[in-house]
């Protein structure tokens, strides 16, 4: 510390901490969309540090560290309060565990994550990613604001869905990480279209098409793992058959 700290990537992980602290003030006024677009403009804050810092060559212990508080803020409390105050608080006790249990296996996958660099290969997360898994709840609840109603939403299938979620964060199920996309590189030109007409269409229906983005990533988790798994079965058969 005597050393002094990365001033540029620092100010984009303070910029997601302040922004995550501000949803939960907004959820607890009752101001779900607002406190949604938050944690939102977090997801691209936090997108942004680590790659600043890797480009200005500024990477530290201790913005990891910090980087790490600030996504259990953001990602793992913020949702927590906001989905707890819109839908969870119908259930009493049991909606406190899943709020509960939402922050804790947020807080147990940014701990597993950050002594497994290094160790699990980098075009792969171990487990959901705790924005991702914050992504789903917030771009749910804007989802619903702008096309159901507005207010509380009290529905078992959001209880339901908090644990789904937390579970996969601690679970092993593998998901792409897309960090060894160049995005310098020269890509096909299709590749280029079909990117500029998946954001007109995300521009067009935002709420839709950033919950289903979300979501389909979520589910792509569980179904490679099965893939996997059906593809383990059917090797030894085969082998077997060949002989």
């Amino acid at each position: 510390m005597k050393k002094g700290v990365y001033l540029l990537p620092n100010l984009f992980t303070s910029a997601n901490l302040f922004f995550g602290f501000y949803s939960i003030l907004y959820s607890m006024r009752g101001a779900f969309v607002e406190a949604s677009f938050f944690v939102l403009i977090s997801i691209v804050l936090d997108s942004l540090d680590g790659r600043i810092a890797r480009m200005t060559n500024s990477v530290s212990k201790f913005g990891i560290e910090y980087d790490s508080l600030s996504d259990l803020v953001a990602f793992g409390v913020a949702p927590a309060v906001l989905v707890y105050s819109w839908s969870l608080s119908a259930y009493g006790k049991w909606g406190s565990v899943a709020a509960c249990l939402f922050v804790l296996c947020g807080a147990l996958r940014l701990a597993r994550f950050n002594i497994q660099i290094g160790i699990v290969e980098s075009k792969v997360f171990n487990g959901l990613a705790i924005p991702a898994a914050a992504a789903i709840i917030v771009t749910g609840i804007l989802l619903y604001e702008d096309k159901v109603g507005k207010g509380p939403y009290p529905h078992i299938l959001v209880l339901i869905a908090v644990v789904v979620l937390s579970l996969l964060m601690v679970s092993n199920v593998k998901y792409y990480s897309f960090k060894n996309l160049n995005y310098f590189s020269r890509k096909p030109f299709m590749s280029f279209l079909l990117i500029v007409l998946a954001l007109m269409i995300i521009v067009a229906e935002p709420q839709i098409m950033l919950f289903a983005v979300m979501t389909g990533y979520g589910l792509s988790g569980p179904v490679w793992f099965l893939m996997r798994c059906v593809n383990r079965y059917r090797s030894p058969q085969t082998e077997t058959t060949k002989t």
